[in-house]
Parts: structure tokens; C-alpha cells; sequence
């Protein structure tokens, strides 16, 4: 309820990206305080829709930014003939400016027009119903825009997640199934439990591997077998515990 309302001020007013994200910036703060995550937690962890832990949060700059392409395309193809000849002029100064990335979505959907349906993933040929850009109109052709801004900045936080040596490691789970995680899920779910599947996703537990460069150990030896204590490490691939069967004791106890 507070984004939509929040939203409208920044679509009908001449707010520029760098205040949103001064915004944003103090939302995130406190979401990763009610999240009970550190506060070096990257913002991907959060938005991007790619991620192996998908959360239902939303990009309060993403929202800025499609709102005010929506709102551009909007009056460009707008039935009254006052408002379609005069150009509209929406100002968001050079950092990002609204006319460039409509213009680029626009030459994207046509490029990939040209190359034709591709497949990304396991899904057999045919599975995904492709939208062309000649063969839609109005407001159809709007949402495929907005829909291009928002795979490009989710394709930005990929970018940014694969030059993070530790929160970025989802990057190269190509096995790992996603998943999504909804409002109603996070209300019934403990916040600890909460906290422990967002730091064990991007490698914030306090393994020894991490309390070294945090100034917390000298060593980040496992005390079981001496290797590097990592998160990985701790959770599934310590050759002692799985020896001494402390991987399975849990289920073993409730077996009995």
C-alpha cells in the first residue's frame, strides 16, 4: 500500500533518479533491519527476479522508472490530437533519462523480433508464446516497453551479482532450482529462519571462512578436519561430520 502511494509523487512531478534513490536507499535500510540481515546485504539479494531466492519486494527506482516510461508512451500515443502533437518533455536529467530508455526498449524488441524465438532454458520448443513487436498495438505495445526496462535492469543486478565473489556465488548454481519466496510465506515463517535461508543463500553465516576478514578469528580452519570453514563447508561437505553422522542425525532420531 505505501509504494503506490508513494509512486504518484514521483510520476507526476519532476523527481529525479538520484533522489529515488536516496528513497530507496532508506527503505532498504530498514528492510534489512526487519529482515534481521547484516547491512552489507547487496540490494539484488532483494529485487532481482533472477536470483536462486526470489523475494516479493519491489525496486522503488524500478518502479520510478517504469512509471515514467508507462506515462511517456502513454501521451506519444495518446487519441487526443491537443496532447499528441505537443511533444511531452519529462525531465530526469542525464543520469537516466525516460525518451533513451524507451527509444532503446524499443530497438530491443525489434532486434529480438529479428532473431526469432530462442530457448533458455529446459522447456521443449514451442512451450513459450512469443509477443512481436509488429504485431501488437496500443496498450499492449506499452507493457512490452515496460516489461524491456524491467528485464534490463534485472540483466544490470546479474551484471553486479557476478562481480561479488561472495554474495554473487548463485550465479554459477546452474543446477539449483529457484525459489520464490511470497508476502504470505514470509508472514508464517520464524525470523530467525528467515534471516539463517537469506545469509546461508548469500554466504553471511558466521563460518569461520567469514569471521577472519570480519576481525572476529585468526583462523578459518574447520576444528573437525582443518580445512577452510566455509558456509558450504559447514552445511554439507565436512567429510568428519558426514563420518561421524551428524548430516543425518536429525532424521535418523526421528526414524527411531
Amino acid at each position: 500500500m505505501l509504494i503506490p502511494k508513494l509512486l504518484w509523487p514521483l510520476l507526476v512531478y519532476d523527481i529525479f533518479p538520484t533522489t529515488v534513490e536516496a528513497i530507496e536507499a532508506k527503505s532498504n535500510k530498514y528492510t534489512r533491519k526487519w529482515l534481521e540481515v547484516p547491512p552489507g546485504l547487496s540490494d539484488v539479494a532483494m529485487y532481482c527476479r533472477k536470483a536462486k531466492l526470489k523475494f516479493p519486494m519491489k525496486s522503488i527506482l524500478e518502479k520510478y522508472k517504469c512509471g515514467k516510461a508507462r506515462l511517456l508512451t502513454t501521451l506519444e500515443k495518446s487519441d487526443d490530437p491537443v496532447v499528441k502533437t505537443v511533444q511531452p518533455s519529462l525531465k530526469t536529467r542525464r543520469k537516466w533519462k525516460v525518451t533513451e530508455a524507451v527509444d532503446e526498449a524499443k530497438e530491443c524488441l525489434k532486434i529480438k523480433e529479428v532473431i526469432g524465438q530462442t530457448q533458455i532454458d529446459r522447456r521443449g520448443l514451442g512451450s513459450i508464446t512469443a509477443r512481436w513487436w509488429s504485431k501488437t498495438e496500443g496498450k499492449e505495445k506499452r507493457d512490452m516497453i515496460i516489461d524491456e526496462i524491467r528485464n534490463k535492469g534485472d540483466s544490470t543486478r546479474v551484471q553486479k551479482a557476478v562481480q561479488q565473489p561472495q554474495q554473487g556465488q548463485w550465479t554459477n548454481w546452474n543446477t539449483t532450482i529457484q525459489r520464490s519466496l511470497i508476502w504470505n510465506d514470509i508472514w508464517h515463517m520464524a525470523p530467525l529462519r528467515i534471516s539463517f535461508l537469506i545469509r546461508s543463500v548469500y554466504d553471511l553465516l558466521p563460518s569461520n571462512a567469514n569471521l577472519v576478514p570480519w576481525g572476529k578469528k585468526d583462523d578459518p580452519a574447520c576444528p573437525l578436519c582443518q580445512g577452510r570453514q566455509t558456509t558450504e563447508h559447514v552445511l554439507s561437505s565436512c567429510k568428519v561430520a558426514l563420518s561421524q553422522g551428524r548430516y543425518t542425525w536429525k532424521h535418523n532420531r526421528v526414524l527411531q
